[in-house]
């Protein structure tokens, strides 16, 4: 029992350490010169050398031309989350921008129900509604809303959509394929769209020195490899509804490095409308958690 509990908080600790990395990913696409598609190509491209020496050649021959094109559908949702969600940092803040994008669960849950006869229970309605308070709480804090900001905003409402449905394809992916394998081919379907986006908006941008070049890297190695990596290793580990709520404090997180990095405004308001929210979300996500368990008992 002892040795349970010292596990059990070894990855808690672990999960918590993930959300620092991954709430870093805002500031990285802030801080980078480049456009914010070009970002997040590079992002992932400079992921894959990164990941390569994590791979197994044994898994990887044991793919089958099924879960590969599923794998690849998954990067190219992954591309366009990280298509809007990058875009919106130009228009709306850090702290916005992570609050709404984890919005997720009011995609993933509905798609469930029709794909996986997954039930919405009244505990995830309920959810729902609180969630939404929380977003007018954190409307009704920007009275002088300019239309750069409700754009910004937007997109990142519409990222969540899309990050929704790779979180949806890789569930299908997850009791075949390990998580190494799958960032590693999804890498490269999110490349090919967003290489696509890139030439018919904004042009193919080269790092011309160490300033362009940094936020890249790190953005690839703290979030994309530490962050999205660490917290696929704990997912199973810890209790499934307390990994949730530790996920949950992502936008708090970012919100406070924006804080200090950006000094964007962090006001009681802007506090108490991210409690409102994560309360609505984890409420949400408890409920996905039990049916998911249930669906597997």
């Amino acid at each position: 029992m002892k040795q349970n509990r010292t596990n059990n908080n070894k990855y808690i600790f672990l999960i918590f350490l993930a959300i620092y990395f991954l709430a870093t990913g805002g500031i990285f696409v802030k801080l980078s010169p480049l456009p914010p598609i070009n970002t997040g190509f590079y992002c992932v491209l400079f992921s894959i050398p990164m990941l390569t020496p994590f791979l197994k050649k044994s898994e990887l021959q044991a793919l089958i031309r099924k879960q590969i094109a599923t794998i690849i559908l998954a990067g190219a949702f992954l591309a366009r989350d990280l298509t809007l969600w990058n875009s919106s940092f130009s228009y709306t803040s850090v702290a916005n921008a992570n609050l709404l994008v984890n919005l997720n669960p009011f995609t993933v849950i509905p798609v469930s129900y029709f794909l996986f006869k997954e039930k919405m229970m009244p505990k995830f309605l309920f959810g729902g509604l609180i969630t939404l308070i929380g977003v007018l709480v954190l409307m009704t804090n920007k009275v002088s809303m300019s239309p750069d900001r409700l754009l910004g905003d937007s997109l990142s409402l519409g990222s969540s959509i899309f990050y929704a449905m790779f979180m949806i394809t890789v569930y299908k992916l997850r009791d075949s394929v390990t998580s190494t394998i799958i960032m590693f081919i999804s890498a490269f379907g999110t490349l090919l769209v967003l290489a696509t986006v890139i030439f018919f908006t904004e042009g193919f941008y080269v790092p011309q020195n160490f300033g362009e070049l940094w936020p890249l890297l790190a953005l690839a190695l703290v979030s994309q490899i530490l962050g999205q990596g660490l917290l696929a290793y704990c997912l199973g580990k810890a209790n499934a509804c307390l990994s949730s709520l530790i996920t949950l404090s992502q936008p708090v997180v970012a919100a406070l490095y924006a804080w200090v990095i950006f000094n964007e405004s962090f006001n009681l308001q802007t506090i108490i409308a991210i409690l409102i929210t994560l309360t609505g979300v984890y409420l949400a996500k408890t409920q996905t958690s039990t049916n998911i368990a249930q669906e597997k008992a």
